[in-house]
Order: structure tokens, then sequence, then C-alpha cells
């Protein structure tokens, strides 16, 4: 069956998410249209194709010991110089998802990895281009604010064309939560992406 590339995350919900992606696009990202807006649990890692049902038994189980949080952005950041990237500052729900993404990759489960940098989450808005172009989103989007409930988080798949599909999606609660994944408009693809 060969190898995935695999990520998980949360997607921003709408009107957020399109307009946080409108907003990437206009800034010259590339990338925009294929990466929609989310806050990443686990950035691209490969694993065999064959351990799909136990990678998904594993986001199982975490789902449903997890319950509903408030998520809120607020603001711009970045990671420059130590790595080319604008991004929109998570600043409630980050212990949720920090909790999330160790569980992810806890050393018991098949998505054992180590992180290239500490984890810090947030809605990436440019991602390695222009310096001006950074800066420009940068201060654009600083007094940007968002706020919802997040009811899951999914799996996605990476695609030889570079796009994200959602393969399953994890409601929070052992009775489920309805859909925290909604269809993004104005995108060639409706699901979230993993990359930063």
């Amino acid at each position: 069956m060969g190898t995935v590339t695999l990520g998980v995350s949360i997607a921003v919900p709408e009107p957020y998410g399109s307009l946080l992606q409108e907003r990437r696009a206009s800034f010259g990202d590339p990338a925009a249209y294929g990466i929609p807006t989310h806050v990443t649990l686990l950035p691209p890692t490969e694993a065999q194709a064959a351990d799909l049902p136990a990678i998904e038994a594993h986001l199982t189980q975490i789902a449903t010991a997890g319950r509903p949080f408030p998520m809120r952005l607020s603001g711009t950041g970045t990671f420059r110089p130590l790595s080319p990237v604008v991004f929109v500052q998570v600043v409630e729900g980050g212990s949720a998802c920090s909790w999330l993404q160790k569980r992810v990759r806890d050393a018991s489960g098949p998505l054992v990895r180590e992180l290239q940098f500490p984890y810090h989450p947030h809605v990436t808005v440019a991602h390695d281009i222009a310096e001006e172009a950074m800066d420009r989103a940068y201060a654009e989007l600083a007094d940007y604010e968002a706020s919802w409930t997040c009811g899951s988080f999914a799996l996605y798949e990476q695609g030889e064309d570079s796009v994200w599909r959602k393969i399953n999606e994890f409601p929070f609660g052992a009775g489920g939560a309805g859909s925290a994944v909604p269809a993004q408009g104005g995108s060639c693809v409706d699901e979230p992406s993993l990359h930063s």
C-alpha cells in the first residue's frame, strides 16, 4: 500500500476561514488556496497506508476523551527570522490545542514524531513570501479578531497535487458534536491542510 503523508488540524470555521484564506492569497502566498485556514495539531507526517485503521482508532480515543472548547484569535505574530511565517495568534484555546497535539503524538500511539520547533498554536496567513508582503500581512491583520467553539478535529492526507483532503473527522465527547470542518468558500478545496 505504500506510504501516505498525513496531518491533523482544527479548521477555522466560516466566516473567518474564507476571509483569512482570501487575505493570505492577497499577500501573494501561492499556497493560499491549497492550504485552507487551520490550526495544526500534527504537521505533515509520513505513515504507512496500512496503519490508517490504527491511526483513526487512536484519534477517536483522543476525541472521545475531549470536550468542545472556546477558541479566540487576536492580532498577529511572526516566527521570523527563525521561520518565514506570519500568523494570527491563538489567544484562547491554545492550552487545549497543546493538550490535543501532545496526545496525537504520544509515544503509545501510531503517530509518534518529534517537532522541528516547540509547539505554538497559530493560524498561518503568510509563509515563505517576500519580506515586504510578510510585513503587510503582519500590519494589516494586527487588529483581526475571531472566536468560536471548537467541536472537533480531523485527519487529512496530502495528495500528489499537494492539496490536503479530509479522511475523517473526530468530534469531541462520546456523544459527538456537529461538524467543525465547514467548507470554505472561494477555495478549490474545502479541507484544511497541515502546513504552516
